[in-house]
C-alpha cells in the first residue's frame, strides 16, 4: 500500500524532456513559491525531469528565479541554503534530497556568488541549446548544415495534439499534404511531390516515430501528437541516413519516454462546436508509473476524439455526413540496468473512420454534394518496437527493432460503366452508379544497428547497417453485395539491406566539412492477385517478376561560422525509391525506381532575440513515379517522366520582450516536369492516349488529358505563414498563455494533365488559443478557420467522377474547443 506521504512525494514529476542531449542554458521565469510548485514550473520551462522523495520538501518556501541558467543552477538557487543536494539521474532528469548526514554538520548548498548568470556560457553548453537529433549523432543547430525545423513538443497544445499531422503542417512551412481525410493523406516537403493519389508508390516523406519508421508505401496514419518530446524536419533528401522514400526529406516524432524516478500524469478533455456542422469532442490521460526506482517505469496513455462532420449530402439528403471518429493508446516501458544503458520498448495503436468522404462539390455554399452512395473510410494502424541503447561518453551506440502493421479501407462512388475491361469506351455519365472498394495492408519490418560518436561544431562520425522488408497488398472490387465483382489486386515485396556511414571533421576552428555514403541491395517482387495470370500478365508479361537493384547515394556538406551564432552552409545529397507492380482495371504494369539529386545553400542567425533562416535549393528528380488516374477513373501508376524544382525558403523569430514571440516564414516553389513518353491517340475518344514509357515499347496505361510540359502537383507556387506567441504571469499567480497563426496556401493543381489540372489553393487558414492556468491545471478556448474560409484543399473525392472537374476539398468551417487540463 502506498503510504499519502509517498503519493504527495511522487506528485512532484514534471513530465517533460529535453531539448538538448546535455545540459544546456534555458530561459526561467519562477516567482517565490513553495518547492513542489516551483520544479513543476521548472519542468513546463526548462523541459527537465525533477524528482522529489522527501514529502517535507515539497512545502519548502523557496526564492525567485528568473534568467537564463543551466537547470542545475536554478535548483541550485532555489534550494539556497537548505541542508539538501541536486543529483543529476539522467540526461536532463535531476533528484532533489536531503543532503547526507555524517559525524559533523550536514552538507548545504550555497548559493553562488555571481547574482546572475555568465554572459556568455561556456562553448559546449551554448552549441546544445538546440540539437538535431534525426542525424542519428546529435549535431548542433548551430552547426547544421541543411534545412530544419524543430518544433518544441511542449508548445503543442491538446487541441494541436488532437490534429495529428495537420498541426506539424500549420507550424511547419516546408510541409505540404493533401486532404482527402485523416488517414489517408501524403505528405510533401520542399515542393518534392509526386501525386495527389496513393497507391503502391512509395512516399516521398520518411516518417518516422522515435526510432522507427512508420510508413513505406501506405498514407500518412495521422498519429495524434499527445505527449510529444519534438518534432524534426530536416528538408531535402535525406537518402544518405534514411535510404529509400525521403526524396524530400525526413519527419521525425519523438515521444516522452518514461521518467524513472517520479509518478504523475495527465488528463484532459475538450468539447468542439463547428460552425455550419455537428459537435464533436476529445479527451485522454497520461500516466507515469516507476515500477523500480530508477530502473524501471511504464508511461501508458489513451485518448480518443469525434471531429464533428460538416458535409450535408444533397441527393441522398443527409447532413453533417463526413464525421470522423479517432481511438487509440500508447505505452512505454524504459529498463535502465546501470552503466548507462537503456532498453525501451513501445507500443502504440490507432484507429481511424471516416462515416464519409470529406469533399463537396462547387454548388451552394460549398459546403454540400449530391452523392448516389455513401464512401466510408478507415485506417488501423499498429506499431511495436524495441530501443537498446548504450553510451561509453560521447559514443553511443544504438539498435532498433520496429514492425508496423497498417490496414487502409476506402470506398468510393465507383465508374457508371457497363463494361469496365474496354478501353475504348468512354464512361456514361447516365449510367447506374456503382461502388467501387480498395483495401490496402502494409507490413513493415526494420532493424537496424548504428555507432555514432559526437564532437565538437558537428564534427563526429557514425556507421550503421539497416535491414527492411516491407510487404503490401491491394484488393480491389466493384458492385454491391452479394453481387461483387473482383478486380485485379497486386503484391509487392520490398527487400532492402543497407550500409551507411557518415564522418565530420572540422579543418579549421570555423568549418565543419560532412562526407557520407550509403550502399543499398534492394529485391523486388510483384505479383497480381484475385486474377488469373495469363490475364493479368496481358500488358506487360514482365510484371510479374523478382529484380535487383544496387544502389549508392553519396553526401557532402559543408558548413562555415564567421560568428557565433552564424552558420551558411552548402550541401548535396541524393534519394531514391525502388520500382514495383500496380495495377490498371484488370491488368498489371511495372513501374521504374526513381531518384533525385538536390544541390542547397543557406545561413542562419540565432541571438537571444531573434533569430533567421534562408535555404535555396535545386532538385534534379529523375523517372518521376507517380500514383495516377486512368481514362476510366482507375488508380494506377506509371513513371511519367523527369523534373526539377527551385525552392527558396525563409524564415525568422523575434523576441522583442520577454513572454512574446513573433515568427514569420515564406516558401517559393517552382517546378516544372518533361514527359518521358511517345503518346498517341488511343481510340477515337477526345483526349483518350496510350502513353508508352521509354523503356518499355508497350503501352502501360490509358491517361485523359495529353500530358503537357508543366509543373508538379500539389505544392504551391508560394505559401506562408505569420505567428504569435505571448505568455504573462498574472498577479493570481495563473499564467495566461495565447498562441494564433495566419497561413495563406498559393495556388496549385491536383495533378498533371488536361484533366487532372484541376486548380486549387489560394486560400488563408487562420487559428488562435488561449489558455489560463498554471502548472497543475487549466482551462483553454481554440478556435480554427476564424474567417470561415472555404477554400479548397484538395480537389478530389471520388476519383470516378474527377473528369467532371466539380469536387472541392473545403477547410473546416470556423471552430471552437473548449478544453480543461489537470497535471498530478
Amino acid at each position: 500500500m502506498v503510504r499519502p506521504a509517498r503519493i504527495a512525494a511522487l506528485s512532484s514529476l514534471v513530465v517533460a524532456a529535453p531539448a538538448a542531449a546535455q545540459e544546456r542554458v534555458i530561459d526561467i521565469d519562477i516567482p517565490a513559491t513553495t518547492a513542489g510548485e516551483a520544479v513543476r514550473m521548472l519542468g513546463r520551462q526548462g523541459r527537465v525531469s525533477v524528482g522529489i522523495h522527501d514529502a517535507s520538501l515539497l512545502r519548502l518556501p523557496v526564492a525567485g528565479v528568473r534568467g537564463r541558467y543551466l537547470p542545475q543552477q536554478v535548483l541550485e538557487r532555489l534550494f539556497a541554503g537548505a541542508a539538501v543536494r541536486v543529483r543529476r539521474v539522467a540526461e536532463a532528469s535531476f533528484v532533489v534530497e536531503r543532503a547526507p548526514v555524517g559525524p559533523g554538520k550536514p552538507r548545504v548548498m550555497r548559493p553562488q556568488r555571481a547574482a546572475a548568470p555568465p554572459a556568455k556560457p561556456p562553448a559546449a553548453v551554448q552549441d546544445d541549446v538546440i540539437v538535431v537529433t534525426a542525424t542519428k549523432r546529435d549535431v548542433p543547430l548551430s552547426a547544421y548544415a541543411g534545412g530544419a525545423e524543430i518544433l518544441d513538443g511542449e508548445r503543442l497544445s491538446l487541441a494541436e495534439g488532437a490534429r495529428g499531422t495537420d498541426a506539424i503542417e500549420a507550424r511547419a512551412s516546408s510541409v505540404t499534404s493533401t486532404h482527402l481525410g485523416p488517414g489517408r493523406n501524403k505528405l510533401f516537403i520542399r515542393g518534392i511531390a509526386d501525386s495527389s493519389f496513393v497507391g503502391p508508390t512509395q512516399a516521398t516523406v520518411g516518417q518516422y516515430w522515435g526510432n522507427s519508421r512508420i510508413t513505406y508505401s501506405a498514407p500518412d496514419p495521422s498519429l495524434r501528437l499527445y505527449d510529444v518530446k519534438r518534432i524534426e524536419v530536416l528538408e531535402g533528401p535525406q537518402g544518405t541516413l534514411y535510404g529509400a522514400g525521403s526524396l524530400g526529406g525526413v519527419l521525425r516524432v519523438v515521444p516522452n519516454g518514461p521518467d524513472l524516478g517520479m509518478m504523475g500524469g495527465q488528463a484532459w478533455g475538450g468539447v468542439q462546436a463547428i460552425q455550419h456542422g455537428a459537435p464533436g469532442g476529445d479527451g485522454g490521460a497520461i500516466l507515469n508509473l516507476p515500477i523500480v526506482q530508477d530502473r524501471l517505469a511504464l508511461r501508458v496513455l489513451g485518448f480518443g476524439g469525434i471531429d464533428g462532420g460538416y458535409i450535408d449530402d444533397r441527393q441522398r439528403r443527409l447532413h453533417d455526413v463526413n464525421r470522423v471518429t479517432t481511438i487509440g493508446g500508447r505505452a512505454a516501458l524504459r529498463y535502465a540496468p546501470g552503466s548507462d544503458w537503456t532498453i525501451d520498448l513501445t507500443t502504440l495503436a490507432q484507429r481511424i473512420h471516416g462515416d464519409d468522404s470529406q469533399y463537396a462539390d462547387r454548388e451552394g455554399d460549398g459546403l454540400s454534394r449530391a452523392g448516389s452512395v455513401a464512401q466510408p473510410y478507415h485506417n488501423a494502424y499498429w506499431l511495436g518496437e524495441m530501443v537498446v541503447n548504450k553510451r561509453w561518453g560521447k559514443t553511443v551506440w544504438t539498435t532498433s527493432f520496429g514492425y508496423a502493421d497498417q490496414q487502409v479501407f476506402e470506398q468510393f462512388e465507383g465508374p457508371r460503366l457497363i463494361d469496365i475491361t474496354r478501353l475504348d469506351v468512354q464512361p456514361s455519365v447516365d449510367a447506374q452508379p456503382t461502388v467501387f472498394r480498395q483495401d490496402n495492408h502494409i507490413r513493415l519490418r526494420s532493424a537496424e544497428t548504428r555507432l555514432a560518436r559526437r564532437g565538437i561544431d558537428g564534427a563526429g562520425w557514425l556507421i550503421g547497417l539497416s535491414l527492411l522488408q516491407n510487404r503490401a497488398s491491394v484488393r480491389r472490387d466493384t458492385g454491391e453485395a452479394p453481387v461483387r465483382t473482383l478486380l485485379t489486386g497486386v503484391r509487392n515485396v520490398a527487400n532492402e539491406a543497407t550500409l551507411y556511414g557518415e564522418y565530420g571533421m572540422t579543418p579549421t576552428a570555423r568549418t565543419t566539412l560532412t562526407l557520407g555514403g550509403r550502399v543499398t541491395q534492394s529485391s523486388l517482387t510483384g505479383e497480381s492477385q484475385d486474377v488469373p495470370e495469363p490475364v493479368a500478365l496481358r500488358i506487360d508479361p514482365e510484371a510479374r517478376a523478382t529484380r535487383h537493384e544496387t544502389r549508392l547515394l553519396p553526401a557532402a556538406s559543408l558548413s562555415w561560422r564567421p560568428a557565433e551564432g552564424v552558420v551558411a552552409f552548402v550541401r548535396y545529397q541524393q534519394g531514391f525509391r525502388p520500382g514495383g507492380i500496380a495495377i490498371r482495371q484488370n491488368f498489371v504494369q511495372r513501374f521504374q525506381g526513381d531518384r533525385v539529386e538536390t544541390t542547397e545553400i543557406g545561413a542562419r542567425v540565432g541571438r537571444r532575440r531573434f533569430d533567421l533562416a534562408l535555404t535555396l535549393s535545386y532538385t534534379r528528380w529523375r523517372n518521376v513515379q507517380a500514383d495516377l488516374v486512368d481514362g476510366f477513373g482507375y488508380p494506377t501508376t506509371a513513371n511519367i517522366g523527369d523534373g526539377r524544382i527551385r525552392s527558396v525558403g525563409w524564415s525568422g523569430k523575434w523576441r522583442p520582450v520577454d513572454g512574446l514571440e513573433l515568427d514569420a516564414a515564406l516558401y517559393l516553389n517552382d517546378s516544372h516536369i518533361t514527359p518521358a513518353y511517345s503518346i498517341t491517340p488511343a481510340t477515337s475518344v477526345t483526349r483518350v492516349y496510350a502513353i508508352t514509357p521509354a523503356y518499355s515499347g508497350v503501352p502501360l496505361a490509358i491517361e485523359v488529358g495529353r500530358i503537357d510540359e508543366t509543373r508538379l502537383p500539389n505544392v504551391a507556387d508560394r505559401s506562408g505563414r505569420i505567428g504569435i506567441a505571448y505568455s504573462r504571469l498574472l498577479r493570481s499567480g495563473q499564467r495566461l498563455d495565447l498562441n494564433g497563426f495566419a497561413r495563406y496556401i498559393g495556388k496549385s493543381t491536383l495533378g498533371i494533365g488536361t484533366i487532372l489540372g484541376i486548380p486549387q489553393g489560394n486560400y488563408l487558414d487562420t487559428g488562435l488559443e488561449l489558455r489560463v492556468g498554471n502548472e497543475r491545471r487549466g482551462i483553454s478556448l481554440a478556435a480554427t478557420n476564424l474567417l470561415d474560409s472555404r477554400g479548397n484543399r484538395f480537389a478530389l473525392g471520388s476519383p470516378f467522377l474527377v473528369r467532371q472537374q466539380n469536387q472541392i476539398t473545403p477547410l473546416q468551417p470556423r471552430s471552437f474547443r473548449l478544453g480543461v487540463d489537470a497535471h498530478f
